[in-house]
């Protein structure tokens, strides 16, 4: 039995992890099997202190805390995944200790960068109109990049102002505010049917051949509008994500709410947020307070 497509088939039917996560958990998992393989020990048979060595081996390999906490949490799934599948008895991987890692908060945009950024679409061609429709609906709802690509036309509801947005097996619907429905508007009946060339195609966002939209296409697309905006700060497409949590954050929206808009599954991954307002508001008492 070829456990690692165990793994792998578990992880996109029951987990309905997405391909990015399936893809990093694999290669963390290959690398450790072919670890066990070169000192002869059955996956099946692997032990604790055989998780904790491999551990040890990464950090001594020069590997960030991050990336062993990483690995580790992978093989960690991987064990029980096994579990689950009857192939193991117990988790060799579960109480094997990690480095701390210090988690950093994301960079986000000031109100008037997010404007300025926005703007750098002219809007006076066809990629124009197009790039700034795919801009503002990032940052209007705060979705991944894998979540953007996979959009399809009837996911857009222009006259309710909201998209729908399926992740690993969960709906959400995230209001769009007007400037967005409006690019969005501009690009899906006046622009979309001039780059399409098979009419069966039901993606929303397609390159300037016809093709759906691919992550590193829409990466270098905000790369190159950030050199354009003359904004030193490192833009990448989930800056746009945390500037969207964030700045509802600011501005009222309780963590439940933006939980809900971004997918997060757990509140914990929301509440970085809170860490980040609040670091900004200390940030402006030291620079302002007379005895500060």
């Amino acid at each position: 039995m070829d456990l690692l497509a165990v793994f792998e088939q578990y992880l996109k039917t029951e987990k309905k992890a997405s391909e990015n996560t399936v893809s990093s958990y694999m290669r963390d998992v290959q690398q450790f099997a072919s670890s066990m393989d070169k000192q002869r020990i059955p996956l099946t048979e692997v032990m604790h202190a055989d998780v904790e060595r491999y551990c040890e081996a990464l950090v001594h390999n020069g590997k960030s805390a991050a990336t062993v906490t990483r690995a580790m949490a992978s093989v960690k799934s991987f064990y029980t995944c096994l579990q689950k599948t009857g192939y193991a008895g117990a988790n060799p991987a579960r109480s094997v200790a990690t480095a701390k890692v210090e988690r950093k908060l994301p960079q986000i945009l000031s109100g008037k960068e997010v404007e300025l950024f926005l703007a750098q679409p002219s809007g006076a061609d066809l990629k124009g109109v197009r790039d700034r429709a795919m801009l503002e609906l990032l940052y209007a709802t705060g979705i991944r990049v894998s979540e953007l690509i996979g959009l399809q036309m009837e996911d857009i509801n222009l006259d309710g102002g909201f998209l729908r947005c399926c992740a690993k097996g969960k709906e959400r619907i995230i209001p769009l505010y007007p400037a967005a429905v409006r690019a969005l508007r501009d690009y899906m009946k006046k622009v979309r049917p001039q780059l399409i060339e098979d009419a069966s195609e039901h993606v929303l966002f397609v390159n300037m051949t016809g093709e759906p939209m691919s992550r590193q296409g829409f990466w270098k697309l905000v790369k190159y509008y950030q050199e354009k905006a003359g904004i030193s700060k490192e833009i990448t497409p989930h800056t746009l994500r945390h500037s969207f949590a964030a700045h509802l954050l600011e501005n009222g929206a309780d963590l439940h709410s933006i939980q809900e808009m971004l997918g997060h599954a757990d509140i914990s991954s929301t509440q970085i947020y809170s860490q980040l307002v609040n670091q900004k508001i200390k940030n402006v008492y030291n620079r302002a307070h007379p005895r500060a």
